[in-house]
């Protein structure tokens, strides 16, 4: 389902212009993320589309009809909603907070948490989570217990606010993860807000970014934002490392990956002259154990040394980069889709795909 924003303001009484003459659209079932500084219109824009704030000015079309004709309750049942620090209901369990919608929509009681309990794993949580409230879950717990309740709506349409601003860098990464993987599957139109232009070339298929005063800056791929931003301010906004960011989009074919000496937790170490990758019984990583180390007895995860991130293979070789860089031993790790260890590479390698220049075999 695409929406339209059609010369679209928002003008407050004091004068005060939150949103000026927007005109995008949303494709149906792809991700468009607002982004840009505070104060830039961007949560505005999105609340206009389930007409928690009106336009003043144009017109936001929802599958060709314009919002502003539908029942405002009607049209937000309609449409999932998620925002920052999830605004689950504290005296209602899990699974309540889920099938609230659901009921809203006249399905009775077992019907709406049998569904509920469904969406509980489809957003990564065991259905026996459902029973708790929301103080006994994590703070990444309750983004997914949110993003959880906005898909009972089963709407098409998604709209998220900052979802994941309040959460520490590791659980966000998963968080955004999880969005992408339900999106594969779900195929929803989703309209995203966030002030952090790393997570919006992350998971956005368009970047709408938004200057002060509620102008549209520029509405592009993720691609043409960062390499071909069209003014001082988009620049500015995007960084200086925008080029670095680029690598988001760029494949790793090319970069050869090299054999490791790998142990296994638990097993008996010899010394060694080299960097040796510590692995679990199912080969996948648990960190680096240095050269010259002495290991009394059996090897354990407290005998090495954390290992920096990891590079998926057959993903953009910005996380080749970033898992060679963060290496405590200058070798990123590669990885298959099950986490299992496939090999190494060096930044040097990465850095002559990414300039076109052969790779050394000693590299």
């Amino acid at each position: 389902m695409a929406i339209e924003f059609q010369g679209v303001t928002k003008r407050y009484p004091d004068g005060t212009v939150a949103v000026d003459d927007l005109s995008l659209t949303v494709e149906d079932g792809t991700i468009t993320v607002f982004v840009g500084p505070s104060g830039c219109g961007k949560t505005t824009s999105l609340r206009m589309i389930n007409r928690m704030v009106e336009p003043t000015g144009g017109k936001v079309l929802l599958d060709g009809k314009d919002v502003c004709d539908s029942d405002p309750a009607l049209l937000r049942r309609g449409i999932g909603y998620v925002i920052q620090h999830a605004g689950l209901f504290p005296h209602r369990t899990v699974l309540d907070n889920v099938a609230t919608v659901p009921l809203l929509t006249g399905w009775d009681k077992a019907k709406a948490r049998k569904r509920a309990a469904e969406l509980l794993e489809t957003v990564g949580l065991p259905a026996s989570m459902g029973k708790r409230y929301p103080a006994q879950l994590s703070g990444g717990q309750q983004q997914r217990v949110g993003v959880a309740r906005a898909l009972a709506a089963d709407s098409p349409v998604l709209l998220m606010d900052e979802p994941f601003s309040a959460v520490d860098p590791i659980v966000r990464e998963e968080l955004q993860d999880e969005l992408l993987r339900l999106q594969t599957q779900l195929g929803k139109t989703i309209v995203f807000v966030t002030h952090d232009i790393d997570e919006a070339v992350r998971l956005g298929d368009k970047v709408a970014v938004m200057r002060v005063g509620g102008k549209l800056a520029q509405y592009g791929t993720p691609s043409d934002v960062l390499r071909h931003p069209v003014d001082d301010f988009v620049a500015s906004f995007v960084g200086k490392d925008r080029g670095y960011r680029g690598l988001s989009f760029l494949s790793a074919n090319g970069v050869e990956v090299k054999d490791v000496a790998k142990i296994e937790i638990g097993s008996t170490v010899a010394g060694s002259e080299i960097w040796r990758i510590a692995v679990n019984a199912d080969g996948q990583p648990r960190g680096w154990l240095p050269p010259n180390s002495t290991v009394d007895g059996e090897l354990a995860e407290s005998d090495l040394v954390a290992g920096g991130s990891l590079y998926v293979q057959g993903t953009p070789i910005r996380g080749a980069l970033d898992a060679a860089l963060s290496s405590p031993a200058s070798l990123g790790v590669v990885v298959d889709d099950d986490h299992k260890v496939i090999g190494v590479v060096t930044a040097r390698q990465v850095l002559d795909v990414i300039e076109g220049t052969p790779q050394s075999v000693d590299s």
